[in-house]
């Protein structure tokens, strides 16, 4: 694939997959900001492999998911090694505005693990199918469906209306 079409295909997913990294990260921008460069580099790296066997939009969603995976791990080993407690973040005055209105989501999507996250942000933030977020995740559809159901049953558990 050439530069000019790997540029053609990723500029109208740039926002999606920013909006989704968002997500996966709680409304932390600068880690989402971060992660989709990170994401972005690798399928730019990668695009010589893209057989186009699936969609590439789910291509590189998936890419920016394993992103995310790899970030929590290293983040999860960092932290056991420090044993330190629960991780204080502070976001800028500028984030905390802008987000403000969905601290709650965001508070309650960070309690709900990781697999639940990604398929409850991908199906209803992101209005993605079953088959294509499985494929993003890189499970079978029915794991796909448990997760949204199981994800919504904590949401509504953590989110006081």
């Amino acid at each position: 694939m050439t530069s000019e079409r790997f540029i053609e295909l990723v500029k109208p997913e740039q926002e999606p997959l920013r909006r989704f990294l968002l997500s996966l990260c709680c409304g932390d921008a600068a880690t989402a900001d971060d992660l989709a460069q990170d994401a972005l580099v690798r399928a730019y790296v990668a695009s010589g492999s893209f057989l186009g066997l699936s969609k590439f939009r789910t291509w590189l969603f998936r890419i920016a998911y394993n992103c995310f995976i790899d970030f929590t791990r290293r983040r999860r080993d960092t932290l056991s090694a420090m044993e330190s407690g629960p991780e204080l973040r502070v976001p800028a005055a500028d984030a905390a505005d802008s987000s403000f209105r969905y601290q709650q989501l965001y508070l309650a999507l960070e309690r709900v693990p990781e697999k639940e996250r990604a398929s409850i942000v991908l199906f209803y933030f992101e209005d993605r199918s079953i088959k294509e977020i499985a494929s993003i995740l890189d499970m079978p559809a029915g794991t796909v469906k448990y997760h949204l159901s199981t994800g919504r049953n904590h949401l509504r558990d953590y989110i006081k209306l």
